[in-house]
């Protein structure tokens, strides 16, 4: 459904939640494996999505569907992600091992991950890199997002999230050549 079929929905008579719904049904799926690529657990993500979505019924009687609801959506997304990741840094700040280390170490430990060893060794390189780089990178590698949308969920400009895709393709093919791939 478009985005305008769905305010139509909203704005009628008793449709705000046959509306909601609607938002769920389309956008669940690409939220849930943004926000696992974000946050690397499936528990986390599934969490997060419901936030997500409890945050957006909340904001939506306030939505001025000028912006659409994908970017909408995947900035409360993003936002919950970034949120997540900051408490867990803190919450473990005298752990031994680095934070970016133990994301990558869920994903090996994560039963719902179904990649072969390629896709591990790319989702651990992912995970190393900061929180912000690696949404850019997720969201333009994994989910082809092009820029001007990137920089319109992240609050920031085109060439911005160019520059810091780039560093991140980078850093991620040198691990990769590194380690023999």
């Amino acid at each position: 459904m478009t985005d305008k079929e769905i305010q139509d929905i909203y704005q009628s008579e008793g449709g705000q939640i046959q509306a909601f719904n609607l938002i769920v049904r389309e956008f669940s799926q690409r939220l849930y494996w943004h926000l696992r690529e974000l946050v690397m657990s499936h528990e986390n993500a599934d969490d997060l999505l419901q936030n997500t979505f409890m945050k957006a019924w909340k904001a939506l009687p306030g939505f001025r569907w000028e912006s659409g609801l994908y970017t909408w959506l995947y900035r409360i997304a993003t936002n919950e992600a970034f949120t997540f990741l900051k408490k867990e840094r803190l919450g473990n700040k005298f752990s031994l091992t680095p934070y970016e280390t133990r994301l990558a170490n869920w994903l090996e430990a994560d039963s719902y991950f179904k990649g072969d060893t390629i896709q591990l060794l790319l989702q651990q390189q992912v995970a190393q890199l900061p929180d912000r780089q690696r949404a850019i990178f997720s969201m333009r590698y994994f989910q082809e997002m092009e820029y001007a949308d990137i920089a319109k969920i992240l609050d920031s400009n085109p060439d911005a999230v160019k520059a810091s895709y780039s560093l991140a393709y980078r850093k991620i093919e040198k691990a990769l050549k590194e380690s023999g791939m």
